[in-house]
């Protein structure tokens, strides 16, 4: 699965086109790496996101299907870490 579809699927970024935008700006990192919008992600991979506001650690647990319930994200994703980088 993409990286930006597995990013809106499990709601950790809310659209697409933001997922991607993270991307492209060089925010978004898979397995220690700059990730770009179509790499793979598979699971077992470690995802670091440092967008404006905070910065999410995650591991993937399993790929959702296109579409997962609200409540499901923990099936998929396991956060590891969020720093909250408004008190800097």
């Amino acid at each position: 699965m993409r990286l930006d579809l597995f990013l809106k699927a499990t709601r950790l970024i809310k659209r697409r086109t933001l997922a991607k935008e993270v991307c492209d700006a060089g925010c978004a990192q898979l397995n220690g790496r700059p990730a770009k919008a179509g790499d793979a992600v598979k699971p077992g991979d470690r995802l670091v996101l440092d967008l404006a506001q905070r910065r999410i650690e995650a591991r993937v647990l399993a790929l959702p299907p296109k579409q997962p319930g609200k409540g499901d994200m923990a099936e998929f994703v396991e956060i590891l870490q969020v720093v909250d980088k408004r008190g800097e």
